[in-house]
């Protein structure tokens, strides 16, 4: 069998046109310009993915081997991250109370801690599963633009896997992330811009110096390794899934691996037509998508003058917002914003109540379950889970301005 063919991926698809591709060899985007998806034989599957076979496999995400490409895995130990139940600040979400009847307080609601991967975010799970193909592809140069954790995630596994890497930064991008880029022997180039310059640069250079493009949705596999969040869930409640999920949503990738998995599980027959509500919480100073969710529309428009402490969320023309949209609409989910104080306060009180100190971006959940129970979307009785999609210890200056912000004791 040829080595470059991934056993598992049956084939690849555009998840716009349907057209399909062969996943034996290095793959972008469809013809069409949109992302491509990795299709599974998921009988063949199924027949060995059960909940009594994981209980004796690798507590790494590669666990989940079947629905992941079959090469010799780069990683560095990701996945199977911490379901916390959050007792303490569940009991400060009051439902109902913006209609005057309140129903009491959150009863089930769990942070999935992400910054406990290596690189201290989510962006590991995307990166091993991408860099573990493209190094299978023959890829000599690894590339991608960054807010700020992919490129550092990036570094990370391009380094494991003995491979030069070129990370596009922002200038303003936290000094965390550019450190630790420079650290694992990435080349750095810093950008005056957003992160969508940094695309165009990578697009631009990407042919002439022989990179392999790892940018958001570019490529196939990042979505792979992300989805595998859904899985860990369905894992962590005992083969069940939460009534709803909130997802800090920049690039979107996340919240599309999550959906992708649970299709997948239904085809496989683990659950059934129901899905979690899936919620994508943005900065309002950088909210594409909830623009569009809230003007009715199955697309993106640019954000302009995009800007907001969580790096992560500094997306302002996402690639995926057809799918983001329509993953919203098929879940019954919703979009909405929070404001960069509103980040640091609950930044804070995550902080203080359930030890987790988070980054901006995970913050974001917190305030937004809470307008959701006020306004009675969230019933006490549902099982919540907030994705704090990366540590605090790579946010010095937004923590920085957090305490200080903060009442005297």
């Amino acid at each position: 069998m040829d080595m470059a063919n991934p056993l598992n991926v049956r084939e690849l698809e555009c998840s716009a046109c349907g057209k399909k591709y062969d996943a034996g060899i290095e793959q972008h985007l469809c013809t069409c310009g949109k992302p491509l998806l990795a299709r599974y034989d998921l009988r063949r599957a199924a027949a060995t993915l059960t909940l009594e076979n994981l209980k004796t496999r690798p507590r790494t995400l590669w666990r989940y081997a079947e629905v992941l490409p079959s090469d010799p895995p780069v990683s560095l130990g990701e996945g199977m991250t911490p379901l916390v139940h959050a007792k303490r600040l569940g009991a400060t979400m009051l439902c109902g109370q913006d209609g005057g009847s309140g129903q009491g307080a959150l009863q089930r609601l769990f942070i999935k801690d992400e910054g406990l991967n290596p690189t201290g975010s989510f962006k590991a799970r995307g990166m091993t599963a991408a860099v573990t193909r493209a190094k299978q592809l023959g890829a000599k140069v690894l590339a991608a633009p960054t807010a700020g954790n992919a490129g550092g995630a990036l570094a990370a596994y391009a380094a494991a896997a003995g491979l030069p890497s070129v990370i596009v930064m922002p200038a303003d991008t936290p000094v965390a992330n550019v450190m630790e880029c420079q650290a694992f022997g990435a080349k750095v180039v810093k950008l005056n811009g957003l992160i969508s310059d940094c695309g165009k640069y990578v697009a631009e250079h990407k042919d002439r110096e022989g990179w392999y493009d790892v940018s958001t949705l570019k490529e196939p596999y990042r979505i792979e390794g992300k989805k595998t969040m859904g899985y860990e869930l369905w894992e962590q409640f005992g083969g069940k899934l939460p009534d709803v999920i909130l997802y800090p949503t920049g690039g979107g990738v996340g919240l599309i691996g999550m959906c992708k998995a649970f299709d997948e599980m239904q085809e496989m027959g683990w659950i059934g037509n129901e899905r979690p509500r899936m919620v994508a919480v943005q900065a309002e100073g950088c909210a594409p998508i909830v623009k569009a969710w809230e003007a009715h529309q199955s697309s993106a428009a640019f954000f302009p003058n995009a800007a907001t402490i969580a790096s992560g969320l500094r997306v302002p023309g996402p690639l995926g917002d057809l799918l983001i949209l329509s993953m919203l609409r098929q879940t019954k989910g919703t979009a909405l914003t929070v404001t960069d104080d509103e980040m640091l306060q609950a930044g804070r009180e995550l902080a203080s109540l359930e030890g987790i100190f988070a980054a901006p971006e995970g913050a974001a959940t917190v305030i937004a379950a809470r307008k959701l129970a006020a306004s009675g979307w969230i019933k006490p009785e549902e099982s919540v889970v907030l994705f704090n999609t990366g540590t605090g210890y790579k946010y010095a200056e937004a923590w920085q301005r957090a305490l200080q912000s903060a009442e005297p004791a």
